[in-house]
């Protein structure tokens, strides 16, 4: 079976992402071949016995930043025809679920881990396709934002998930949060399961949810009821 999306990750940290990879969802979706998921050093591509992949930044200041010749070199090697280049960054665009969506069908993305102080600029100039981020905060390195990344593209591949129907449920369909979900025993230390949920009708359970996703949203998200 030939693979839905290959994905390859440039990053200072490999190991920082190698069991994410190999465990639940995504690891069964690499098993199965609808995954291709490669995770490279960034240092194979330097040609110094050092393998310096960073240095000081022009202007002065304080960090380190990632150097162009590496990233360059890893880049042309790894980018074909159908390639996206996406470097994640804390100033780059908020990751949503319908750019998820998008990218589950690019056929092959190549995603940078930044750090330090960020990527020399010319390589957003003229390597990158899309500046990701993940939230308003900063992290240590990029490493674990691709991770968050490549979790979020991969449910939207045909046949990550075990069921399709999930991904209707999910927060942020049709802009709303998500219904609250329960589970037996039905009462719990006195605290007892909707009353609705045990009819078996499902118009009514429907709309109770659809409710309580808007109620929920109102409450922690009101910027999304307003779009």
């Amino acid at each position: 079976m030939s693979s839905q999306l290959k994905i390859d990750l440039l990053t200072l940290f490999p190991e920082m992402i190698s069991g994410f990879l190999s465990e639940s969802i995504i690891g069964r979706a690499r098993e199965n071949g609808i995954l291709d998921i490669s995770v490279h050093n960034l240092r194979d591509w330097t040609t110094d016995k050092h393998h310096i992949t960073d240095d000081r930044p022009f202007g002065g200041g304080a960090g380190m930043v990632l150097k162009p010749e590496p990233l360059y070199a890893a880049i042309e090697e790894l980018r074909s025809e159908n390639s996206t280049v996406i470097l994640m960054a804390p100033d780059g665009v908020t990751l949503t679920s319908s750019i998820g969506k998008k990218l589950a069908t690019a056929g092959h993305l190549i995603l940078i881990s930044g750090h330090y102080e960020g990527v020399d600029e010319r390589i957003r100039e003229n390597l990158v396709d899309l500046e990701l981020s993940i939230g308003d905060y900063v992290l240590t390195n990029g490493t674990l934002p691709a991770a968050v990344l490549i979790d979020c593209v991969s449910r939207f591949v045909p046949d990550v998930l075990g069921d399709e129907n999930s991904l209707t449920q999910d927060c942020f369909n049709e802009n709303l949060l998500s219904f609250p979900q329960y589970t037996r025993p039905a009462d719990y230390r006195g605290k007892k399961v909707p009353d609705v949920l045990l009819t078996g009708n499902h118009a009514e359970i429907k709309q109770w949810r659809d409710e309580q996703r808007f109620e929920r949203t109102k409450k922690n998200r009101p910027d999304l009821i307003s779009k």
